[in-house]
């Protein structure tokens, strides 16, 4: 059974007639999530899941015509069963399942398998078809548990403090601003740029508790930000307002500082290993754990994920979509910069 197509505007459910995460304005969209590569502007109806409802309206715009659903309550459309379940990546993040005539295919969107201290953790679901990321498809690729993080950075921060340093995380505005958050909850008082901040009163208002923090303000306080702790959006890395906080010091927060290092970010002081995708292994058990009889690899290492899926005995192919850390990042960093003017 064809239940699912790829169109230029992106994965197709002609049954349905509806798209999942489209890249062009469509009728129907159903989002896994609220990045800005997965969740675009234009559709004229949008389907997610509830902790994501209050994230896409904050950023595509309030007016727009929107539904949401719980994990694994499904909705009937046009005769396909559609239900969320958790992705694991950031707040409202979910896998799409669809079901019809007892055919089901799940599209993972972006997932991590290892839980965190804030997103619902990842459910596995049987499928036919599974659409896998592939962000660090390789086999180098391996996370630190969530306390083996959070010791790392809140030790950084106590080691910045004896030496009269004020911590600064950068870390994207949805998603790892949230981790970071949680993760140096209770190290000492937390400040956000506003784009952080304003995402925060709309996920807060939907009633998700988030950490407590403090907007960071253009005409801050020297002496109050002394030996704090700051996140900000890595698009100002080198900014005015970066170069005015006192005795700074600077961390990279991505899974690519596994092996890149902060070499890739020449004007930082640190760079730790904090990623929202799965890693190898989470990837092979999210493929596994699906039992899915074919497999469609998107964004990311694909090449080397779908090979070796074939050589395990797993049929899988390549798929190339407008989805990827560097389509976020840009989009992203757009965002955050409107925000910040």
């Amino acid at each position: 059974m064809q239940l699912i197509k790829f169109t230029k505007k992106g994965i197709y459910c002609p049954q349905g007639e509806f798209y999942l995460d489209p890249w062009f304005p469509v009728d129907y969209a159903v989002i896994s999530h609220g990045h800005a590569d997965h969740a675009r502007w234009g559709m004229k109806h949008y389907l997610c899941q509830h902790d994501s409802k209050a994230i896409l309206q904050h950023r595509i715009g309030a007016d727009i015509k929107i539904e949401s659903l719980g994990y694994n309550d499904p909705i009937n459309i046009n005769g396909v069963n559609v239900s969320f379940y958790p992705a694991g990546h950031v707040i409202g993040s979910a896998q799409i399942r669809l079901e019809h005539k007892g055919f089901v295919v799940v599209f993972s969107g972006d997932y991590k398998t290892q839980p965190d201290f804030i997103s619902t953790p990842f459910e596995s679901v049987k499928c036919n078809t599974f659409i896998t990321e592939s962000t660090f498809g390789l086999p180098i690729y391996h996370w630190k548990s969530e306390k083996e993080l959070q010791n790392e950075l809140q030790q950084w921060v106590i080691n910045n403090q004896a030496n009269n340093r004020t911590s600064v995380f950068l870390g994207y505005s949805l998603g790892k601003a949230q981790r970071l958050m949680s993760l140096l909850e209770g190290a000492d008082h937390i400040y956000v740029h506003r784009a952080i901040h304003n995402l925060n009163e709309a996920i807060s208002n939907s009633g998700i508790q988030l950490p407590e923090t403090t907007l960071l303000t253009n005409d801050f306080d020297k002496k109050a930000l002394q030996n704090k702790i700051i996140i900000m959006p890595p698009g100002l890395l080198g900014s005015r307002l970066l170069k005015r906080v006192p005795n700074a010091a600077t961390a990279i927060c991505s899974g690519w500082m596994q092996i890149r290092g902060n070499k890739r970010w020449q004007a930082v002081d640190a760079g730790f290993t904090v990623s929202d995708h799965a890693d190898w292994n989470g990837l092979i058990s999210a493929v596994k754990d699906s039992e899915a009889e074919q497999v469609y690899v998107t964004h990311g290492s694909q090449a080397i994920f779908a090979k070796y899926l074939n050589e395990i005995g797993i049929k899988a192919d390549e798929l190339k979509t407008e989805y990827g850390e560097e389509v976020m990042a840009k989009a992203e960093q757009e965002y955050e910069k409107v925000v910040a003017q």
